[in-house]
């Protein structure tokens, strides 16, 4: 007669499932060779014969969904986002990275370069220097637009080293922001019906950025003054236009706002039995990160101790040789996610997040609505 699990572990409380099962369930167990139990148990009915529901209910989300910020700073920001699935890390990571929009050069009108930096190379180079300018704050500028202050920033840089003296370091400073508008001229190429091209007519636009209050208090210009653009030799000269406009990192990468944005699971490592003297000295000497440490637990005697899990690299040093896996084992928490912004510099990364959430939000209305 067949028997029900659950009746062979009379010791489980009603609803709750074994600890190896747990285990596996809630933790990516990392052995001396590979990693397992690394998938996630999304169906509803997986532990039924054991009395326990794996739905996904959303008042049980809400009291286990918590984040908490470890490190913030300026320019990067680390925090753990828990009780979450690792599809929901990777949206907003993938949201981070190419769906916030921002400020980069899109155009560069060039005058004049004797420079040994080719014209496309110089432009490349120009697109990605980071731009200080909330793009909140722009409009997005579309082929049939026209240019106006509030979807295109203009930038001039014109520098020349004399003859005689030393080589010149062009760096991102010397990009000097026109609030008034373009000075060059703009290319526009008009044909009539017969497909007869005329010759190109030149108009230029103006604008009156520092008459916003936006930008009256603080000017425009690059986050970083001291990244070198080229460099020239005697009577070399560069003399230039750039527009800067509103884009997504998934248009090109120069408008990512992040310079990278990353997560992992939480390490947990933990001691399966007690490791003392000669054996904890030799544990703490294999880890390369020092996650181990050790403590005196009597005269004479010492304990190893795990003393900083999180720094822990997954290198799986301290498992390696001499049966060391019966010592140590090593884990990854599946919805505990250590989270890492590195902002660009136009926005403070806990605004970048923030900014995330409103697009996730966003994409799942319209799920929604297109569902109803």
């Amino acid at each position: 007669m067949h028997r029900s699990p659950a009746l062979d572990m009379p010791d489980v409380p009603k609803g709750q499932l074994p600890p190896h099962i747990e285990l596996q369930r809630t933790r990516v167990l990392c052995n001396f060779d590979a990693p397992t139990h690394t998938e996630n148990v999304q169906y509803s009915g997986a532990y039924s014969s054991m009395g326990v529901d794996n739905s996904l209910r959303m008042d049980q989300f809400c009291n286990n969904f918590r984040v908490e910020v470890i490190r913030l700073s300026e320019d990067d920001m680390e925090f753990d986002m828990i009780g979450i699935d690792p599809s929901i890390a990777n949206a907003f990571r993938r949201i981070l990275i190419a769906e916030l929009p921002t400020m980069a050069i899109e155009k560069v009108l060039i005058a004049n370069n004797t420079s040994v930096v080719q014209d496309e190379v110089l432009a490349h180079r120009l697109g990605l220097i980071p731009i200080d300018a909330d793009p909140r704050l722009f409009d997005y500028l579309s082929e049939n637009d026209t240019p106006n202050e509030k979807n295109t920033i203009v930038f001039n840089l014109h520098v020349r080293c004399e003859r005689g003296g030393p080589r010149l370091t062009v760096k991102s400073n010397e990009l000097k922001w026109l609030p008034h508008g373009s000075e060059f001229p703009l290319a526009t190429e008009n044909t009539t019906s017969s497909s007869t091209s005329k010759p190109k007519t030149y108009t230029s636009f103006s604008c009156s950025q520092d008459s916003l209050p936006e930008f009256s208090d603080k000017s425009i210009g690059p986050k970083h003054p001291d990244i070198i653009i080229a460099k020239l030799g005697p009577g070399q000269e560069i003399e230039l236009e750039a527009h800067v406009v509103k884009g997504m990192g998934k248009t090109h990468a120069k408008w990512s706002p992040v310079a990278t944005a990353w997560y992992r699971m939480l390490p947990e490592v933990v001691l399966l039995q007690e490791i003392e003297d000669e054996k904890a000295e030799e544990l703490v000497k294999k880890c390369p990160v020092n996650v181990f440490d050790i403590e005196d637990i009597a005269k004479g005697k010492k304990k190893a101790t795990v003393a900083r899990p999180r720094a822990c690299t997954l290198c799986r040093e301290c498992i390696r040789g001499d049966d060391w896996d019966k010592y140590v084992a090593i884990r990854r928490v599946k919805n505990h996610f250590i989270f890492t912004i590195e902002s660009t510099g136009a926005l403070p990364p806990e605004v970048l997040f923030n900014e995330a959430v409103k697009i996730l939000e966003d994409k799942c209305e319209r799920v929604i609505t297109e569902l109803s």
